[in-house]
């Protein structure tokens, strides 16, 4: 196929030319417009791409550490004369550091340490004597302090065998000396005032209110400790020990008969106070009766009612023997842990079985709405007090899961005592006795 060349050439290049002028006008008269017209826009940023928003994600909460608070207690810290001469130094002093070191880890490792000092610290110018009108050195106290104890007990049969004198000198011995220790049971000239540690010591988290309840915080966790005794081996209390003295039996205000078959409902009425203020309710009743191993109906009575009040833990003393652990169901919904008796600390006792005592173990198990106690890690460790004979002085505590045949053979009762003590017996007695509730101390 052939191009045809147009015709009228010069017309098609006139109309040409005319075309080009007249758009080159245009293009002058509208500069900076495109070719639809529209204005040029100025240079901005391109727009982020567009997106839904998302909320800001809350932070995951920390779980709340839990942890453990440790209680230990030993029982009656009854120092007769071979005790307190175990004590004496060669330069005429008297160090008692020794009663306490083979339970050196145990004190280390607790957080409330208890100790029922069964005879009173009555002032060494009074003189020292033993059974039956106890009085005992200061440096007893001393030695307490030391150890580590923060909470001796005073409330005993024996807080008044130097009378009101001998009780207020104890009670001011303990406040001059180790403000640090929170004493509970008895009452000098401050029965009616209130006393906080921090009054003269203002590391000691404890103070007393004017009921004679003690109040211990521990990594934030506050316990109430109670102490008292049946009686001061009296049946009638002297109006001048009312008031000095915690009683745990009821009695007549106006004559100061004794009735010890009844709760006094001064302990309940305490009970329910400390309830109030503290997390854990902690009593330490002087009870039972004295070398018999099985809780007397009275203290099983009394133990209910306490436990009813609020109790959450029940310390016994006083029967020189061990006796069982077991808890104690209130109809109000209430329990309690209650042994009923650790028996002695230390002593010279005659009797085989006095040797065997207990130490309560109780661990606090805290969460971050409660507090309750760890059955695992909680019960009664069994200890052996050893003595040498000829002169009668004290050897050592012993852990009974550590103690031999050879030193059974070797321990002072067999010639003061008329004894043939063995480890069977201890260990038989410990099993009978304590049962489930025997806990193994794990170094």
């Amino acid at each position: 196929m052939k191009l045809h060349k147009p015709l009228f050439p010069n017309l098609l290049l006139l109309s040409l030319i005319l075309f080009l002028t007249a758009c080159g006008g245009a293009s002058q008269s509208t500069a900076g417009q495109s070719w639809n017209a529209s204005p040029a826009p100025a240079y901005t940023e391109p727009p982020a791409p567009s997106s839904t928003p998302q909320p800001t994600p809350l932070p995951t909460p920390t779980p709340f550490p839990e942890y453990d608070i440790t209680l230990m207690m030993v029982g009656d810290n009854l120092m007769h004369m071979g005790i307190v001469r175990s004590g004496q130094q060669e330069d005429g002093s008297y160090d008692y550091r020794m009663l306490f070191e083979g339970i050196s880890p145990q004190l280390q490792s607790a957080d409330l340490k208890i100790i029922n000092q069964e005879t009173i610290l009555g002032g060494n110018d009074l003189g020292f004597s033993g059974f039956p009108y106890f009085n005992s050195p200061t440096e007893v106290g001393d030695a307490i302090a030391a150890a580590g104890f923060n909470i001796v007990l005073h409330a005993s049969n024996h807080a008044a065998d130097q009378k009101l004198q001998g009780l207020e000198n104890c009670v001011a011995f303990w406040q001059e000396q180790h403000p640090e220790v929170m004493m509970l049971g008895i009452c000098g000239e401050t029965a009616s005032a209130e006393i906080t540690a921090s009054d003269s010591d203002p590391s000691a988290a404890w103070q007393m209110d004017k009921s004679g309840i003690g109040y211990m915080t521990v990594k934030g966790i506050t316990f109430a400790v109670l102490n008292y005794t049946y009686g001061p081996n009296m049946e009638v209390l002297p109006s001048s020990l009312m008031g000095h003295l915690n009683l745990l039996c009821d009695y007549d205000r106006q004559s100061g008969q004794l009735d010890f078959t009844h709760l006094n409902p001064q302990v309940t009425e305490d009970i329910a106070l400390a309830k109030e203020n503290a997390d854990i309710v902690i009593v330490c009743p002087h009870w039972g009766t004295e070398y018999v191993t099985s809780p007397s109906s009275y203290q099983q009575e009394f133990a209910l009612q306490m436990t009813e009040a609020g109790a959450d833990v029940i310390l016994g003393t006083h029967p020189h023997v061990i006796q069982p652990v077991e808890w104690v169901q209130a109809e109000n919904g209430n329990r309690a842990l209650c042994f009923y008796s650790l028996g002695n600390y230390v002593s010279t006792q005659k009797d085989g079985i006095c040797m065997l005592e207990a130490m309560a173990w109780i661990t606090f198990h805290v969460t971050e709405d409660r507090v309750y106690i760890e059955p695992e890690q909680t019960g009664a460790i069994p200890l052996v007090c050893q003595y040498t004979s000829g002169p009668v002085r004290f050897e050592g505590v012993y852990l009974l899961q550590d103690y031999t045949e050879e030193q059974a053979a070797q321990h002072g009762i067999r010639s003061y005592g008329g004894v043939n003590l063995h480890l069977s017996d201890l260990q038989k007695w410990s099993d009978e006795i304590l049962g489930d509730a025997v806990f193994y101390w794990e170094d």
